[in-house]
């Protein structure tokens, strides 16, 4: 039949590397058994030392873009990753108001994970105001948490107040992560507060390694790619989180400094 085959949407950046962005999303969409479609909106060039040039592509291409999946394919989720600015986070919006692409899990790339502010102040406000309203999943860092709630999150209680912040906020479900800065550490702990009300906390290992890009694309693509399988939400979140932590564990050798999570890895 047309269409039967669970397609799952991924609405980012392409990075030139495959290392994160809209690569991520798809390594991760084909390693959980979905057919992935994108929503290009822009494309950086770079590789394992860094990023070296980026360009926004034409709102009408990514309106066309929308338009053209809308009219031939049934998306039974969708994710989102870096919207560079104001113009882009509202096309986005509008244009998943106006078709049907099933439950959003946005990935709301406002700070890196070491607390550098990618948005500027503007687009922060605009993701704020109309993005987090429609999440059906938000899944912040620590540093998201704390700007997006305004907050200075110091110990676990002050996580929890964040993600029952963020929901008040609109967003249905939040999966807040935990503070991984420290080498000391000996796991990773997120907090995760459903919309039945139910919380609980999910844990994983500290794993000392330079091949992390892409982890946050890869919770929420494997997120939305659980729940285009219609899995639960709960059980898609209790699955991303082992995927990510297998990926992150089994390194794999990559470029020549910061390397990408093993995909491969949940399936050995």
């Amino acid at each position: 039949m047309v269409n039967e085959y669970p397609q799952v949407m991924t609405i980012a950046g392409s990075d030139s590397d495959g290392s994160a962005g809209m690569q991520a999303d798809l390594h991760t969409f084909f390693t959980r058994k979905v057919y992935g479609i994108s929503v290009m909106t822009a494309c950086v060039a770079g590789n394992s030392y860094g990023i070296h040039a980026s360009v926004s592509l034409p709102q009408d291409f990514i309106n066309q873009e929308f338009a053209d999946i809308a009219e031939d394919f049934k998306v039974k989720a969708t994710k989102t990753g870096m919207l560079a600015d104001s113009a882009l986070i509202k096309n986005v919006v509008e244009n998943y108001q106006k078709y049907d692409f099933g439950p959003l899990i946005v990935d709301p790339v406002i700070m890196t994970k070491h607390g550098n502010m990618l948005l500027e102040e503007s687009a922060f406000e605009t993701l704020r105001r109309l993005l987090v309203p429609i999440a059906t999943v938000i899944t912040p860092n620590f540093y998201e948490s704390e700007k997006l709630t305004g907050m200075k999150i110091k110990n676990d209680d002050d996580l929890e107040v964040a993600a029952h912040k963020l929901q008040d906020m609109g967003a249905k479900n939040v999966v807040a992560k935990g503070y991984h800065q420290d080498e000391t550490q000996k796991k990773v702990c997120d907090f995760v507060l459903l919309e039945s009300g139910k919380s609980f906390w999910l844990s994983a290992p500290y794993h000392h390694t330079t091949h992390i890009n892409g982890t946050g694309d890869s919770l929420s693509a494997c997120i939305a790619a659980e729940i285009g399988k219609e899995k639960g939400i709960e059980e898609a979140i209790r699955t991303a989180k082992d995927y990510v932590n297998m990926a992150i564990g089994s390194e794999i050798s990559v470029g020549h400094k910061f390397g990408p999570i093993n995909h491969w890895a949940p399936n050995n």
